[in-house]
C-alpha cells in the first residue's frame, strides 16, 4: 500500500512540474537618484516542449519614465535527467525617471498556450531628478527643454529632437533668440524646422510653451550617447541672457552582423544610377560628363557615396557634389549628384562602372545590396567620329562656325545654331541657305547705307569745334559702352550652355567699361571706382572678379551657378555704368 501511494505521488509531482511557466520582472535596486538609469529584467521559463507563447510582453504604464534602451535573449536547453525542453526568454529595459518619490511598476502580461500569466507589481524610490534649467539673472522665468521621443535607434538612423520653451510670462517667448543647435563628434544635427508654433497656455500646468525648433540627430556611433544641450538667448532693452536646455541621453544599437564587405555608413533606404550627362557623341580623348545619383531617404546628407570604380580604360576627375534634399519622416530624403569628368582612353566599348554599393534598412532590419552599377558606351575615334557624320550635319557645323564667329553681342546669332539631327530634313537645309543669303544681302544694304552716310558728311559744313570740356563730354558719350546689349548676349550664352563663350564676353564687357574711363588694368579701375563709386563698388568688383575666375576654371559647370553669376555681373556692372 505504501509502495502504490509513493508511486501516485511522484506520478502527480512529475505532472505538474511539466508544462510549467514561470514569468518574473524585478529591478536591479529599489531606491535611486534621478541621475541613475533603472534596468528592469523580465524572465519568462517555459518547462515543455509543447508550450506556445502567443503574444509578446505587455509592459506595464510607463509615462513616468523615458524609455533609454532595451533588448532581449533567448535560450532554449533540454533537461537530460527529465528529457524537458527548457525555454528562457529574457528581456531588459533601461528607464529614465521624469518625477521623484514612490513610483508604482506595474505588472507584465504574457499569454502562453491559451492562458494568461502576470507579474506582481512592486514600488521603487526615486530620490530627486534633474531639474530643467532655467535662464541665468533673469527676472522672468524661462526654460528650454529638448524631447526626443524615439531614444532607441541604430547606428547612423535619425531621431527627431523638439525644442520648447517654457515661462509665465508670454511675452518672454518674443524674446528668445539665437538658437544653437547641439555639437558633438559623435552626433550629426540637421534642422528640419525653426519656424515657431503657436503658443500652448497649459502645457505644463501653469505655464506656457512655445516650439522653437525641431530638428534631426544621427548617431555615427553605438552606445549610449548623451545629445549636448541647445542654447538661446534672451534679449530685452536692457541686457542679453544665456539659457540652455537639458541634456539627452540615447541608446544607440549597433548595426547588425553580416553587412556586405563593401558597406559603408548608408542607413535607409536608396537607389542608385549611373548615366552620361554629354549629348554629343564618345570621343577618345574627349571629356563627358558621367553622374552618379543616389536617391532615397536616411542619412542622405552624411553618407559616403558611391565612386566610379578605377580603370585603365578611363581617366576620372574629381567630382562636383550637386544636393536637391529635404527633411523626411525617417531622415534626409531627395538626391545627391556627383558629377564626374571621364576621360576614355581608348576607342571601342567603353564600360563605366561605380564602387559597389549596400545600405542597411532600418525598417526591415536588413542589408540591402545594390552591387555594381554599369555604363555601357561606345568610344569613337576621331577619324570614326568625322566620318560617321552626314552631308547635312557637315552643313549644319559649317553655318554653325559661321554664325558664332559674328563679333558682336547685339545680333544673336546662336538662336539660329542648328541641332545634329539623325535624319535628312530638307527643311533644315533650306534653313540654312536662307539665313545665309539674308546676312548676305543685310550685308550689302548696310555697305550701300555707308557709301551714303559718307557722302552726306562731305556735305555737310563743319561745326564749331566749342569748348574742351564739350568736346570731353561728345567724346566720353561716343565712346560709353551699352551694357544691357552684353547682358542679353549673355543670358542667350547662358541658355545655350556656351560657357567658354560666356566667360570670353564677360571678359570684354570688363575691358570695354574699364576703356570707357580709360583705366586701362583692373588694380587701376579699382582705385577708380574706390574713389567715384564709393568703396562698397570697389570692394564688390574685386569679389566678382575672383568669383568668374573660380567659375571659369571649374570642371563641370551648374546652369545654377552660372545664373548666379550672371545676376551678380548684371547688378554690378549696371551700378557701374550710372
Amino acid at each position: 500500500m505504501q509502495y502504490r501511494f509513493a508511486h501516485i505521488l511522484l506520478l502527480l509531482i512529475s505532472v505538474i512540474s511539466y508544462g510549467q511557466v514561470n514569468l518574473t520582472l524585478k529591478s536591479d535596486k529599489t531606491d535611486y537618484n534621478g541621475k541613475e538609469a533603472i534596468n528592469l529584467t523580465i524572465i519568462l521559463e517555459m518547462n515543455g516542449g509543447d508550450l506556445v507563447q502567443q503574444t509578446g510582453f505587455q509592459l506595464p504604464d510607463l509615462s513616468k519614465f523615458n524609455m533609454i534602451g532595451s533588448g532581449s535573449v533567448t535560450n532554449t536547453l533540454v533537461d537530460p535527467e527529465t528529457n524537458t525542453v527548457i525555454i528562457q526568454k529574457v528581456s531588459r529595459i533601461a528607464l529614465e525617471p521624469k518625477q521623484k518619490g514612490k513610483v508604482k511598476i506595474g505588472s507584465v502580461l504574457v499569454t502562453v498556450s491559451n492562458k494568461i500569466y502576470k507579474t506582481e507589481p512592486f514600488n521603487i524610490f526615486i530620490k530627486d531628478v534633474d531639474r530643467k534649467p532655467v535662464a541665468a539673472n533673469t527676472s522672468n522665468d524661462v526654460y528650454l527643454n529638448m524631447e526626443i521621443e524615439d531614444r532607441d535607434v541604430y547606428q547612423d538612423q535619425p531621431t527627431i529632437a523638439v525644442l520648447k520653451v517654457y515661462s509665465k510670462n508670454m511675452d518672454n517667448f518674443r524674446k528668445v533668440k539665437n538658437i544653437s543647435l547641439p555639437k558633438n563628434e559623435n552626433i550629426n544635427v540637421h534642422p528640419v524646422s525653426f519656424a515657431k508654433s503657436e503658443i500652448d497656455p497649459s502645457d505644463n500646468g501653469s505655464m506656457a510653451s512655445q516650439v522653437l525648433a525641431v530638428f534631426m540627430v544621427f548617431p555615427n556611433e553605438a552606445g549610449y550617447i548623451e545629445v549636448p544641450s541647445v542654447s538661446a538667448s534672451v534679449s530685452s532693452y536692457s541686457h542679453k541672457n544665456k539659457i540652455v536646455s537639458n541634456k539627452v541621453r540615447i541608446n544607440v544599437k549597433k548595426l547588425p552582423e553580416g553587412s556586405p564587405e563593401y558597406f559603408k555608413n548608408a542607413v535607409g533606404n536608396f537607389k542608385v544610377s549611373v548615366y552620361n550627362e554629354s549629348k554629343e557623341k564618345v570621343e577618345v580623348k574627349k571629356p563627358i560628363n558621367v553622374v552618379i545619383k543616389v536617391a532615397g531617404e536616411g542619412n542622405l546628407a552624411d553618407m559616403e557615396l558611391p565612386k566610379i570604380a578605377a580603370s585603365p580604360d578611363y581617366e576620372i576627375f574629381a567630382p562636383k557634389i550637386t544636393a536637391k534634399t529635404a527633411p523626411g519622416t525617417t531622415g534626409i530624403k531627395g538626391e545627391i549628384q556627383a558629377h564626374y569628368v571621364v576621360i576614355p582612353n581608348k576607342a571601342g566599348p567603353l564600360s563605366i562602372k561605380t564602387e559597389p554599393f549596400a545600405f542597411f534598412d532600418p525598417a526591415e532590419k536588413e542589408y540591402v545590396d545594390l552591387g555594381q552599377q554599369t555604363l555601357s558606351l561606345n568610344s569613337l575615334s576621331h577619324e570614326q567620329v568625322m566620318a560617321s557624320r552626314s552631308t547635312v550635319e557637315k552643313v549644319n557645323e559649317y553655318t554653325n562656325t559661321f554664325l558664332e564667329t559674328v563679333n558682336t553681342p547685339v545680333l544673336k546669332t546662336t538662336t539660329f545654331k542648328v541641332k545634329e539631327k539623325s535624319k535628312f530634313h530638307w527643311n533644315v537645309l533650306l534653313t540654312n541657305i536662307a539665313i545665309l543669303i539674308g546676312l548676305f544681302i543685310i550685308y550689302l544694304l548696310f555697305k550701300t547705307w555707308q557709301k551714303k552716310r559718307n557722302l552726306v558728311k562731305e556735305t555737310v559744313p563743319a561745326k564749331s569745334l566749342g569748348s574742351i570740356a564739350e568736346t570731353e563730354s561728345e567724346i566720353r558719350e561716343t565712346l560709353k559702352t551699352d551694357v544691357n546689349d552684353y547682358f542679353s548676349y549673355l543670358e542667350n550664352l547662358k541658355d545655350n550652355e556656351e560657357y567658354q563663350k560666356f566667360f570670353d564676353t564677360v571678359e570684354e564687357l570688363d575691358s570695354e567699361v574699364r576703356t570707357q574711363y580709360s583705366q586701362g588694368s583692373k588694380e587701376d579701375f579699382k582705385i577708380f571706382l574706390e574713389n567715384y563709386k564709393g568703396s562698397g563698388v570697389a570692394e564688390e568688383y574685386r569679389i566678382l572678379s575672383q568669383r568668374i575666375q573660380m567659375e571659369k576654371f571649374v570642371p563641370v559647370k551648374s546652369i545654377e551657378g552660372i545664373d548666379e553669376l550672371l545676376k551678380a555681373i548684371v547688378n554690378l556692372y549696371s551700378q557701374i555704368d550710372k
